[in-house]
């Protein structure tokens, strides 16, 4: 299986290396059109502010390729972020594949969200065999609201999308690669899907 993790500047991108090895796999990093288009999987991470992190998108042109991949893509954080329509962080367009827009926790909760937060309301295969109510890693100041395509929901000052899928576009708000075992076997299983 030829696994690509984007390489565009704004990832974590070690962390799902490894956790990606310790399932078994290889991933390669690359922002080449040919080799991301070729892929079985697509993992799109982002660690970052919004806006700086679209333009190196903007910049490589991958803000173009991204939206017309056939095979399952999984954003991370703000990978997942920026698939939404835009975000209050910076005032930032995105590529409008999940109909919804990122917005912002108030100052009446502590931001960045830092830490385990649970997850339930757990639809699609990418939660097979995985509990209502686990635990996962969070570190985000922004958000996307319940939406039709929520697939996973989490409570921080409001009920918010912690998980989205589309068609063949997957995001998760948490980090699967330092959520443990739970974590790790949805990476397993968005390699299965």
């Amino acid at each position: 299986m030829k696994i690509v993790i984007i390489n565009y500047g704004a990832g974590n991108i070690q962390s799902i290396m490894f956790a990606i090895e310790r399932l078994g796999f290889t991933a390669i990093l690359s922002n080449d059109w040919k080799e991301i288009k070729a892929a079985d999987k697509v993992i799109f991470p982002g660690v970052g502010e919004a806006s700086s992190a679209m333009k190196m998108l903007i910049d490589s042109g991958l803000d173009v390729l991204i939206p017309t991949l056939k095979q399952p893509v999984l954003g991370i954080c703000l990978g997942m972020q920026l698939m939404c329509n835009k975000s209050e962080e910076g005032n930032t367009a995105g590529l409008e594949i999940f109909d919804v827009d990122v917005v912002k926790f108030t100052p009446k909760v502590k931001v960045p969200q830092m830490g385990w937060n649970q997850i339930y309301n757990l639809k699609s295969n990418l939660f097979k065999g995985i509990a209502e109510k686990e635990y996962m890693y969070l570190v985000h100041s922004f958000y996307a609201p319940n939406c039709p395509d929520a697939i996973a929901t989490t409570n921080y000052e409001v009920e918010y999308a912690s998980a989205l899928k589309k068609n063949n576009f997957y995001g998760t708000q948490f980090h699967p690669e330092k959520s443990g075992d739970v974590g790790e076997q949805i990476l397993a299983n968005f390699l299965q899907l």
